[in-house]
């Protein structure tokens, strides 16, 4: 752990990859979720006050509830359609170009937001989330696609972490941003929603000094040249990285898939070649909506509340939750070159499901025994531990890492796809799941946690220091039942390769 850290300390240009691509990437997911809580009744007074000015009439309560569900659901509506573009926009721009132009979308949701109270316009909010979604949509596929292939082997599981650690930033900044003290004030408010803008800006104005992803360069526009300069860049001299080893390794694998298209989605989910690949990704991506973090942070009110914290303190115990997930994700960076990702899945999938089972039983109790709101309370951030050290931090890359680079972009828009459903699916159904069902909603995420564990641990094999053809490899020889698919010729033919002393691994 502490040598692939030095590793990466080693390489100041990487670093800077990871930190300007995730500001303006998954940062901006992770603050758009989190952002619309603080401002939520000022902007319900601007829709109420909005249709008293037009019609001369105010809302009913079912009437202003719907038009707010619809205002949050719009983010993921724009996240769904971004998401189904951001691999054919990477394939044609570039991963770097697309983050760029992808910034000038964020800063034309900010002027709307920023522009909407003014305007007296609570349209103007729904078509911001909506712009917003958008960028998130892209964000979180090219983000991904770009920082993975910037990173050397050795480096990739710790760098993968980052990308789930800017979710949770977001979330957190989101928070603080809200606060009274800071934005989350009735004059503010407005500000507050457009801080997306700036840090759209801010990636705009960096990352146009930082090179393109070296493995776009080779694989799919054939610049070895370009390649090696960019390699050159990212490692630096004396980084410990072989520029030449990774070079060799993308050669290797850029000869394996000589004369093998990029592949549709369509052609993903019909390819038994990778069905099991497929299947990991839909199972881990819709878990990551539906393990319950939105209904344990949802709880977490009513826990704190019961063990005695005041109301108006409330806030600053979110912001510890919050500052809880950014913690562990941070330390999940740390061990996931020493433990596994494989491990970490298992264990926090399993983890997840115990913390939610005893979760359950002690809000039930806490009404009979004193006591119990503090054990619900430290499972609480025991079940952040547990999503934060291993789901969170490990799932989001995991397309980059199980498919080669053919079916990587169709990989990629199955994932997020799933999570925007998985997120608009929560967002509108969760609410009456509490309704009806209150604190024993957090058996049917225990369902979820639990089975994702079991299948990760009967069907998922280790991914650190792999590349995407031998992880292939490896999961046709779990699966394979004596018969060799005929599409995964490239895997022996990548693995000859490797044999030979043709590819040089990290």
């Amino acid at each position: 752990m502490t040598h692939a850290f030095t590793l990466l300390l080693g390489s100041p240009v990487l670093v800077a990859v990871v930190l300007i691509a995730g500001i303006g990437g998954t940062f901006q997911y992770g603050f758009n979720i989190s952002v619309l809580t603080s401002p939520s009744v000022y902007i319900k007074e601007l829709v109420n006050r909005t249709c008293v000015e037009r019609y001369g009439q105010s809302l009913e309560a079912w009437e202003l509830s719907l038009i707010w569900s619809f205002t949050v659901s719009m983010y993921c509506i724009g996240g769904l359609f971004g998401s189904l573009g951001a691999g054919h926009l990477a394939a044609a721009y570039g991963r770097k170009r697309c983050l760029l132009l992808n910034n000038v979308v964020a800063i034309c949701g900010a002027v709307l937001m920023l522009l909407s109270k003014t305007a007296q316009s609570f349209e103007m909010i729904m078509a911001a989330r909506f712009i917003y979604g958008i960028n998130a949509g892209v964000a979180l596929t090219v983000h991904t696609m770009y920082v993975l292939e910037c990173t050397p082997k050795r480096l990739r599981g710790m760098v993968g972490v980052s990308i789930a650690g800017f979710v949770s930033l977001g979330k957190f900044f989101g928070q603080l941003l809200g606060i009274s003290e800071v934005m989350g004030t009735e004059d503010r408010w407005p500000f507050l929603l457009a801080f997306s803008g700036v840090v759209g800006f801010l990636q705009l104005a960096t990352l146009p000094f930082l090179p393109e992803s070296p493995r776009y360069l080779l694989l799919e526009r054939g610049d070895r040249q370009g390649c090696e300069k960019a390699l050159q860049q990212l490692l630096g001299p004396g980084g410990g990285l072989s520029v030449e080893a990774e070079v060799e390794d993308m050669q290797a694998e850029h000869s394996a898939l000589r004369g093998v298209k990029s592949h549709s989605v369509l052609e993903l989910l019909t390819s038994r070649s990778v069905r099991w690949q497929l299947l990991t990704v839909i199972i881990t991506f819709t878990t990551l909506q539906l393990c319950g973090i939105n209904a344990v942070y949802l709880y977490s009110f009513d826990v704190f509340r019961a063990a005695g914290i005041p109301d108006y303190n409330l806030r600053y115990a979110a912001l510890g939750t919050g500052l809880c997930e950014i913690c562990t994700t941070v330390a999940c960076g740390i061990m996931i070159e020493s433990s596994g990702k494989r491990v970490l899945l298992i264990r926090g999938y399993l983890g997840m499901a115990a913390a939610l089972l005893i979760l359950t039983i002690t809000l039930y109790l806490q009404t009979y025994v004193s006591w119990m709101p503090y054990c619900s309370m430290v499972l609480i951030f025991t079940f952040i531990f547990f999503f934060s050290s291993g789901p969170a931090g490990v799932t989001a890359p995991l397309p980059g890492e199980i498919f080669s680079q053919s079916y990587k972009g169709a990989g990629f828009v199955v994932a997020c796809t799933l999570n925007w459903a998985g997120l608009f699916f929560v967002g509108m159904v969760f609410p009456l799941i509490v309704e009806h069902l209150e604190y024993f909603c957090f058996l049917i995420f225990f369902f979820f946690c639990f089975c994702s564990g079991v299948f990760v641990w009967y069907a998922v094999p280790e991914t650190r220091n792999r590349s995407a053809i031998e992880i292939s490899a490896e999961f046709d020889r779990m699966h394979s039942k004596g018969k060799t698919a005929p599409e995964s010729k490239t895997n022996t033919i990548y693995l000859t390769h490797t044999q030979t002393g043709q590819a040089t691994k990290l």
